[in-house]
């Protein structure tokens, strides 16, 4: 007759699979939060690091079939004219921006998101419908647009001398 041994358990077999469990899900959840907090830190070429914004202040222009000035602020927040509109930045993450835009005069709001250039100076974005009065769930299509930086450019009258 052969004997066979059973190898010994590294736990203690009294120990509950549910408490054993409990302890693999929080570590699970500790090795998940790690990953999202590193994740937050990469390259600056990357991410959007605080008063990475500064690409924002100036001058922009925002067509749609009609073109609007846009003056945002260096935190990217900014009002402009059609329906006493104003819109604010949520995130910019690389050379991709999130926010929302709101309109009093026409009761309705929305998000945005633009992906820039590598230069920061365009982007093609899209916009949408998140309430439209009392309606928290439109089904009304936003649509799409093409963002510019106005760059100051130096005419032949401004071009100094040669030396």
């Amino acid at each position: 007759m052969v004997r066979v041994e059973r190898p010994t358990c590294s736990y203690d077999t009294s120990v509950s699979l549910s408490f054993r469990l409990s302890i693999a899900r929080s570590s699970l959840r500790q090795a998940a939060v790690h990953r999202a907090v590193s994740m937050d830190f990469l390259p600056p070429s990357m991410a959007s690091q605080p008063g990475d914004r500064h690409v924002f202040a100036g001058e922009w222009e925002y067509a749609d079939g009609a073109v609007v000035r846009l003056a945002p602020d260096e935190q990217g927040n900014s009002h402009y004219d059609w329906k006493d509109g104003r819109f604010e930045t949520h995130t910019l993450i690389g050379h991709t921006w999130h926010g929302m835009w709101f309109q009093k005069k026409n009761d309705r709001n929305g998000g945005f998101m633009v992906e820039f250039s590598p230069d920061f100076l365009e982007g093609e974005g899209r916009w949408w419908y998140s309430r439209i009065g009392t309606d928290h769930a439109p089904t009304q299509k936003g649509g799409t647009f093409h963002l510019g930086k106005k760059t100051a450019l130096m005419s032949h009258s401004d071009t100094p001398p040669a030396p």
